[in-house]
């Protein structure tokens, strides 16, 4: 025989008249509103602190190893028959390429802090255009402006195009042919992988043998590169310390961010060496060379610091246009077109934010276009902060379930009764939208299948409080307003499932004795069978044909009606479908829905 309990109406344990089975609502344990102040509570205001100091003590050699030398963490797990030979390759291409680079103050790197995805793109984008374009003066053998804005370099080039020389041209297109052909059969066979890293340096190798055996006059070569490290030196002269400050500031607040430029930084100025920032174009030959670990950089300073001091005569005859060709080559693939067509079709706005980033640093520099892009995407999320989701909730047929009623049609709502959802922490900047959607709630029909007493209007409205994790006293105090708005129209506020801080909060701002412990709940489901005691309760109060139409029109408030309900009047099966009928034939039972059922 099988036994069928069903949803309880109200608090406490109730029998409907349905079945002989209690369902218990589960009680929301309320923290205390004023606690005294205990050895516990101290412990947690100084929680950061006990956490730092014991996070200490469990550190082992190995973690202060790694704290203060970040690079042990991929030594120590290196994998040298699968990362060896590529950043070997890497880290040779790039320290090749970078010697004659630097000795030649041509500075194209760019620290970027990492604000979104689309932001990203868009920036790499439109610097992979203006870096290929600032490298186009060693293809056509004069000189053009030097600038991060894409118009200046295009007219630079057209002006110019009487000086075209076509030596170096046909050179650094052939050795880019030859650097992307060697990089697509890397990519696409695997036994051919060792050309994606080779191919910059063939291009170099290459470059220098045809300058060495035909000496062509029209193509620039490096040049003379002075030979030695920089000498050690402490600064004697303070002259220009106020002047610096500023700007000192803002290059440590960014390399706190980075504690290997930070260390960097810190050693190269006593070198007078320049301040240590990331190279974008030079990160991506590293890249596209196929690095795997930091080991290439260890790698290429190593060679940098050997070319210095020894090597210095054999980068002279590099040709420049083989240099610009590598450059290229590697940011050829920067350009993500397909980001940009995969935006489009998934998520309009990062398409918006991606076209933006990259069209204003084309068009007005590398600088103003982070800045800009950087800008518009915390526009983006202020805007979604101040404007948070909120969503009616319905009951899904057959459960205890309540979701979106705009994802799940199926679901039903309850006459008198409006549940919503609000999808985000509730501050200062959000609690005027919120405030305006839940009046709107009041009056607006979602469209979905409602069931119950039949009322024409709100008498409850019950906040999913689950997906909220914080709440200001901005918030708190537009919950007593919205209270006390409320009360005045006759709506009671039933508060579900908040968590423990947000929980706590309230009960510190007084809000949860405000709106009565009562109505605040572990399940929106426990909510919503109260609220459906209560709405019976009135809708039969006011309908009643013993009532005469004076009395109702001066019927008291909600609260002193509430406190004379009976639970036992109707059964919940009965609220729940609209029918006032005391007792629940056999037929009936199929219209009920069971919480849970067991066999004995």
């Amino acid at each position: 025989m099988a036994e069928i309990s069903f949803s309880s109406p109200s608090a406490g344990e109730l029998t409907s008249a349905a079945t002989r089975h209690p369902v218990k609502i589960i009680h929301l344990q309320h923290p205390s509103s004023s606690p005294k102040p205990t050895l516990s509570s101290l412990a947690d205001d100084l929680g950061v602190f006990s956490t730092w100091k014991a996070k200490m003590k469990r550190m082992t050699l190995t973690d202060w190893i790694q704290l203060f030398l970040p690079c042990y963490r991929w030594i120590s797990t290196y994998k040298w028959s699968e990362y060896l030979q590529p950043d070997l390759m890497a880290g040779i291409t790039v320290g090749v390429m970078l010697v004659p680079q630097v000795s030649s103050h041509l500075r194209l790197g760019w620290l970027i802090r990492f604000i979104s995805h689309s932001v990203i793109s868009g920036f790499t984008t439109a610097s992979a255009i203006v870096i290929a374009l600032s490298q186009a003066k060693y293809f056509l053998g004069y000189s053009v402006e030097r600038s991060s804005k894409i118009i200046p370099l295009v007219k630079s080039i057209i002006n110019g195009a009487d000086k075209f020389l076509w030596p170096p041209f046909v050179m650094g297109s052939i050795i880019l042919a030859v650097i992307l052909t060697m990089k697509h059969l890397g990519k696409t066979r695997k036994n051919l992988r060792f050309l994606r890293a080779a191919g910059p340096l063939t291009a170099v190798v290459l470059g220098t043998a045809f300058v060495n055996i035909c000496h062509p006059s029209s193509i620039s070569l490096v040049g003379e590169i002075p030979q030695g490290l920089p000498k050690f030196s402490v600064p004697k002269e303070f002259g220009h310390i106020r002047s610096l400050i500023p700007t000192t500031m803002l290059i440590t607040g960014v390399a706190i961010l980075l504690f290997g430029l930070g260390v960097a930084n810190i050693v190269g100025s006593f070198f007078s060496a320049y301040p240590t920032t990331g190279s974008f174009s030079r990160s991506a030959v590293n890249h596209e060379s196929g690095a795997k670990t930091g080991l290439s950089g260890l790698l290429m300073g190593i060679i940098m610091g050997c070319a210095l001091q020894f090597l210095t005569p054999l980068f002279e005859s590099i040709p420049q246009c083989a240099l610009a060709a590598i450059v290229i080559s590697a940011v050829i693939g920067l350009v993500d077109y397909g980001e940009a067509i995969f935006l489009w079709r998934v998520d309009k706005r990062d398409f918006l934010l991606w076209t933006i980033t990259c069209a204003v640093t084309l068009f007005f520099g590398i600088e103003i276009g982070v800045l800009v892009g950087v800008g518009v995407s915390l526009a983006f999320v202020i805007h979604e902060s101040a404007n948070p989701h909120i969503a009616i909730l319905g009951r899904l047929p057959g459960t205890t379930v309540y979701r979106n009623t705009q994802q799940y049609p199926e679901a039903y709502t309850y006459n008198g009764i409006v549940i919503v959802r609000i999808d985000a922490p509730i501050y200062f900047a959000n609690i005027s939208y919120i405030k305006d959607r839940l009046r709107e709630y009041e009056i607006e029909c979602d469209g979905s299948t409602r069931r119950g007493p039949e009322v024409t209007r709100v008498h409850f409205v019950i906040i999913e409080m689950a997906p909220i994790t914080y709440v200001d006293s901005s918030a708190v105090q537009a919950l007593k307003d919205l209270h006390q708005e409320y009360k005045s129209r006759d709506i009671q506020i039933a508060i579900s499932n908040p968590n423990r801080e947000v929980l706590l909060t309230l009960t510190k701002a007084g809000v949860v004795d405000l709106i009565g412990k009562e109505w605040y709940f572990v399940r929106v489901h426990d909510a919503v069978q109260v609220c459906l005691q209560h709405v019976q309760s009135l809708h039969e109060s006011s309908a009643s044909p013993m009532t005469p139409m004076s009395m109702l029109e001066e019927k008291p408030s909600i609260f002193p009606r509430l406190s004379r309900r009976k639970p036992e009047e109707s059964s919940p099966s009965q609220l729940e479908s609209g029918n006032r009928q005391s007792l629940v034939s056999k037929n009936d039972i199929d219209h009920l829905e069971p919480l849970l059922s067991r066999k004995s």
